[in-house]
Formats: structure tokens, sequence, C-alpha cells
């Protein structure tokens, strides 16, 4: 997620790089032809550059509002992680039977492991190696699945089963626990989906093109007088849109390890001290100041 103190320009400069390197080269050449050369004749009315222009502003509207939707609600999913993991830990310490053996190490032990799935959740959706305090957990418990974050809910579950049998829960703390995990369970199915469902990529290259086109329009629907001023508005419009749809790309994928992404391991870090101080662990980590203009 990009902090407003720190945003880089050169980050969207280089995301577009390519592009702007096209859209000079044609605005040059074209410029040059338009006045110099065989494409002296050719005028297109401004009217239907006009046109062409409405299109592609509103076809980028368009673009932006449903990628910001996808950013704003992995945002939102990963707010309600939070709100249950802190829930789910003090469930466990409230509703568990302090009077019976083993109440402590229990609500460690949940308390331990969501702050895993936190983190696993997070690095999974990036497609990255487990970091090594989720190996650690991962090796020291004997949990090997292909869906790592299931597999340690399962385990909360089964948790939940063992205290209700210990009796350290009546039937009721059990429901209203188990309706956490469920929660829980219900906003990584979500993240999955956001993950999985691909931005239609016909809707993406059809905005390409058509900026494209009206690229290549602009030259012959302006006046050929001043050369450099032709120049300038034929790369400067087509890079302010290329821009706005790359902005737009960057942020219809929110967990792709990139500066626009969902801060998932910052949120994960601010779980785990959360539920480190709620069960009184005495190492509780500190989270550092961001070095970057994003944090991830």
């Amino acid at each position: 997620m990009l902090l407003n103190q720190r945003i880089s320009i050169l980050y969207f400069l280089k995301a577009i790089k390519t592009d702007i390197t096209i859209i000079i080269v044609f605005s040059v050449l074209i410029g040059t032809f338009d006045q110099y050369g065989f494409l002296e004749d050719i005028s297109i009315p401004i009217g239907v550059t006009a046109i062409f222009g409405t299109a592609v502003a509103l076809l980028l509207a368009f673009r932006t509002n449903q990628a910001y939707d996808r950013w704003w609600e992995a945002r939102i999913i990963w707010g309600a992680i939070v709100n249950d993991s802190r829930t789910l830990v003090r469930q466990s310490l409230y509703f568990l039977d302090r009077k019976q053996e083993g109440h402590e190490s229990m609500v460690r032990e949940i308390a331990l492991r969501q702050i895993i799935w936190c983190y696993a959740l997070g690095e999974s959706l990036r497609k990255l190696p487990f970091s090594k305090k989720v190996k650690s957990y991962l090796d020291s418990n004997g949990i090997d699945d292909s869906n790592i974050p299931n597999a340690l809910l399962a385990a909360h579950s089964e948790t939940l089963s063992i205290a209700k049998q210990s009796n350290l829960v009546n039937d009721f703390q059990q429901v209203q626990i188990d309706s956490t995990i469920a929660r829980l369970c219900d906003s990584m199915g979500k993240c999955e989906r956001i993950k999985n469902t691909v931005f239609p990529k016909a809707h993406s290259m059809l905005i390409h093109t058509i900026i494209y086109v009206f690229a290549a329009m602009i030259p012959f629907g302006l006046f050929d007088k001043y050369l450099i001023v032709e120049t300038v508005i034929t790369i400067g419009i087509p890079v302010i849109f290329i821009a706005i749809e790359k902005t737009s790309m960057l942020m219809q994928d929110p967990f792709e390890n990139e500066p626009l992404d969902t801060p998932m391991t910052d949120l994960a870090q601010t779980i785990e001290i959360n539920l480190k101080e709620m069960i009184g662990e005495k190492h509780i980590p500190v989270k550092k100041e961001p070095e970057e203009y994003f944090v991830l």
C-alpha cells in the first residue's frame, strides 16, 4: 500500500516506460510527416477525435472503478481478518474456563496459530515461499497440506472440539468461537476468489487499442503550423490515459507483492503484536517504520 507522504512518481514512470517510448517515437514521426511528408494532406475533423477521446475516458472510468472496487474489497476483507483475529483470542481468553487445567496453554496455542495463519495466508496469496517464522511453526507441528491456511483453521476447530470434550467451554461458547473461525474461513475464501479471478483481458486489450487509435488520430486534427505544440499534445494526452490505465491494472490485483498491494504483512505484524499483548507474552515485536514509500 502506498504511503501518502512518500509516493514515488518514478514507480509509475517505470511501469509505463515502454508505452511512453512508443508514443514519443510515434508522435515525433507522425508530426514530422504530417507537416513535411506524405501525410501533409490528411486531415481528420476534431469532432471525430473528440468522440474517440470521450470513449477512452468512459472506458477508463469504468476500468478504474472496477479495479478500485477489487482493491477496496481486499482491504475490507483484511480489516475483517484483523477484527476476527482479536475476537478469536478474546473469546478464547474469557470463554474457556480459567479454573480448568490447560486453559492458558490452549489460549496460547490458539493465539500463536492465528498469528501464523495471518502470515501464511498473505504469503500464500502472493505465491511467496513461506517465511522462517511460518516454516518453523509448520515443521514443529507437523502441518503439511496443499492449503496451509485452511489446515491451520482446521487445527483451530480441532482444538475447539477438544476444549468442548474437556468441559472448558459450554455449547453456547463453542458455537460463538466456531462462528468466528467460520468468518475467518469466509475471509480466506474471498481473498482466494479475488486472487483467482482474472480481470477480463479482452477489456484491457480494447482500452489499450482505442488509446493508440486515439493517439494516431490526434495529429491529423490539430493545426499543423507548430510542430512542437502538436508533438507535445500528441504525447501528453495519450500518456495521461495510459498512466490511468496502468494504475487501474496495478490496483486490480491486490495480492501480487507490489507497492499498491493490500498491506497483508504489515497487518499480520499488527495482529501479532495485538494477540501477544492479549495473552501476556513478554517478548512483543516492535513494528519498524517503513523505509520505502509503501508497506506490504
